[in-house]
């Protein structure tokens, strides 16, 4: 495994190896959080993120006070999130896809950074924010307009945005005990964001999404994720069974570490523009030749 880090170097160590085994192949994106703390979203785990557990999902469906305070506190942070916009990272992402060195992106993120982006396949593995499903009827919400009915239930509610924004786009509040909760405007049922909460499963046709995905492209690169979930093992494992060369992009030590063909110990943003430019770079060289 090669391995780079980006200490003070003008040119980030292992960028020259990561385009090496990228150029002439078409590469699949997996991505994590670490993707999107540039456009202003923390992590759970990375250097800096907040120190708070995520709502599980046993949790939000058994107990109607952490359902409350889980709404408040999403309401609170929810125009802040939604008003996030794509980094370069993204922006690198969608620009190899768009010139046909990339089958897509599949992404653990729930900030759909990726599609504002202009990548036109995405595997949201983790479902979107966008979206807010009843789970006694199925019917499907916008975000927007139950945020807009979260306003008219709770119009002395503070959506001052001071406070520090969660990973899933949530804040701490106090004094929720008067929060009214939305509910089902068709059946009256609970409400919950489209997203796969901490000890959900993915929904199966999402994870046979991604496989597809990785299945088309040569070379897999992990960006911004520490490979904690078990998905983003899985995926890494796919890849290496059908002997597809692995890159890793993340500040810090992942458990995928060992298994990558190259890991690159730098931000997410700054590398994958420097690999993005590099094989835009090489393609336009080639065309010229061509010509």
């Amino acid at each position: 495994m090669l391995v780079g880090s980006n200490a003070g170097d003008t040119v980030t160590p292992g960028v020259d190896d990561a385009v090496a085994l990228l150029r002439g192949k078409r590469s699949v994106f997996l991505t994590g959080a670490g993707v999107s703390t540039d456009s202003g979203i923390p992590d759970y785990r990375g250097e800096g993120a907040p120190k708070r557990s995520p709502m599980n999902v046993a949790q939000f469906l058994t107990d109607a006070a952490f359902r409350q305070r889980y709404w408040a506190g999403s309401h609170r942070g929810w125009k802040r999130f939604a008003s996030s916009r794509p980094n370069d990272g993204h922006h690198a992402i969608a620009r190899l896809e768009e010139a046909g060195l990339s089958s897509g992106v599949v992404t653990q993120n729930v900030d759909g950074l990726h599609i504002r982006a202009g990548s036109r396949r995405v595997v949201d593995l983790h479902g979107s924010m966008e979206q807010v499903r009843c789970l006694t009827c199925g019917q499907m919400f916008s975000r927007d307009s139950v945020a807009e009915r979260m306003v008219a239930q709770n119009p002395a509610f503070d959506l001052s945005d001071d406070e520090e924004l969660g990973p899933d786009g949530d804040v701490l509040v106090a004094g929720i005990e008067t929060f009214d909760v939305p509910d089902c405007t068709v059946c009256g049922g609970v409400l919950k964001p489209d997203i796969v909460f901490f000890g959900e499963y993915i929904p199966r046709e999402k994870f046979e999404e991604a496989t597809q995905l990785i299945s088309e492209a040569d070379v897999l690169v992990i960006a911004g994720s520490s490979l904690v979930v078990n998905s983003g093992i899985r995926l890494l494992e796919q890849a290496r069974r059908s002997r597809k060369p692995v890159i890793i992009i993340n500040r810090g030590v992942t458990k995928g570490d060992g298994r990558a063909a190259v890991k690159i110990d730098a931000g997410a943003s700054q590398t994958l523009t420097a690999i993005a430019d590099r094989l835009l770079a090489d393609r336009a060289v080639d065309g010229e030749d061509q010509a």
